[in-house]
């Protein structure tokens, strides 16, 4: 009869162990109190010093928003609008709009040419659609506190002049009206604290077998054996040699990389945003508004300035209504969090033409949009099909 003992057994027992007896082995790796367990992933409160000017920083990385100091912001001047000179509608040819239709034929394999080539035109008629846009290219700051693992490089402390302010911290500045994001260490605000995960002991307890070094064997669930034989995984101890720490108990500390120390300082995130309004007056139900998102136009007016201002005598009245609205719209939505460095509004004609033409005896249309001629069309006379 097979007998497992559960009691530690003393070396001075004289108790007798019964041939064939299974004793499970004991760890043979020692405990070790002095390694820490893993501490949490960002530092405790007050484990970093107070920074003047960046008190609100808790230590977890997380990005603190700068608003700008009030003489950033801009304010615009009391009526006073932006003028716009009178503009002719584009005329598209029947030469045009004919290579237009080929050009969009031949990207659909369904569709045979033969229409494009032989319709008769009927009408031309173009109309009047203009884009108005308006750019407001903003700059908005924000930091946190970031670490890196320190092996001796240089710190960059208090001791080497004033900390400047999140708005005071100088950067490269990108051309106007495109997307950057930086990322500038904020001088001055560097300092060497021991790992908070590791407490400063550059390596931690094993999580997997909580520091013995050995786990229990996964082959026979800690029984020494399996099917009346011994456990050729364990060689019937029951336990094995940790795979995550190679029977160590401890692995090396993952912030610190095991150089037991961390250089913290704050990051300056400065992100430049080009925040576009766009607006087309829709008085084509025919026509998909959309459509007119992925063309260009002809721009007629341009007025670009730290602040725009409202258009006002164009005959089209939506836009005139769309301008005062969107540049107000901006401004107090912009200038609260980040700073306003330049405005531009343009006022765009992207040319439509809805072309009327018949074949074969039958009726048919079909819009030309864009400076780039596209076609939109719901309806073609010929379509070829697969049986």
């Amino acid at each position: 009869m097979r007998i497992r003992f559960v009691q530690r057994l003393s070396t001075h027992s004289s108790l007798a162990i019964p041939h064939g007896c299974f004793i499970p082995s004991l760890n043979t790796c020692a405990f070790d109190p002095s390694i820490p367990e893993e501490g949490p992933s960002a530092p405790p409160p007050g484990w970093l010093d107070s920074v003047s000017g960046y008190e609100d920083h808790l230590g977890d990385c997380t990005d603190q928003i700068c608003p700008p100091p009030p003489d950033f912001v801009p304010h615009p001047e009391n009526d006073r609008n932006a003028s716009v000179p009178k503009v002719m509608v584009p005329q598209v040819s029947e030469d045009v709009a004919r290579e237009a239709l080929l050009k969009f034929v031949g990207k659909k394999w369904t569709y045979s040419s033969k229409p494009a080539q032989n319709l008769v035109f009927k009408d031309l008629k173009p109309f009047t659609v203009y884009r108005y846009r308006l750019e407001t290219f903003t700059e908005s700051r924000s930091s946190a506190w970031e670490c890196e693992t320190y092996t001796g490089q240089f710190v960059d402390g208090p001791q080497y002049g004033m900390i400047p302010q999140p708005w005071q911290v100088e950067v490269q500045y990108p051309p106007k009206f495109t997307d950057t994001v930086q990322k500038v260490r904020v001088p001055h605000t560097s300092s060497v604290k021991p790992c908070y995960q590791c407490r400063g002991k550059g390596r931690v307890r094993c999580t997997h077998c909580h520091g013995r070094g050995r786990m229990q064997c996964i082959s026979c669930h800690g029984s020494g054996h399996g099917r009346n034989r011994r456990c050729a995984g364990c060689h019937g101890g029951g336990r094995r040699v940790c795979t995550w720490c190679h029977g160590s108990g401890h692995r090396t500390c993952r912030k610190c990389n095991g150089h037991k120390k961390l250089l913290h300082f704050i990051q300056l995130t400065v992100t430049w945003k080009n925040q576009v309004y766009e607006f087309v007056p829709d008085r084509q139900p025919e026509f998909p508004m959309k459509k007119f998102e992925k063309v260009s136009g002809e721009a007629f007016f341009i007025d670009e300035s730290l602040l725009v201002y409202p258009v006002d005598g164009f005959p089209v009245q939506e836009i005139c209504n769309a301008s005062k609205e969107a540049t107000q719209e901006h401004l107090l939505k912009y200038s609260a969090s980040s700073r306003i460095l330049q405005q531009r509004q343009t006022i765009e004609l992207v040319p439509l033409t809805h072309a009327f033409y018949s074949y074969n005896g039958k009726d048919y249309d079909y819009f030309v949009y864009g400076t780039e001629n596209k076609v939109y069309t719901t309806k073609y006379p010929t379509s070829c099909s697969i049986l």
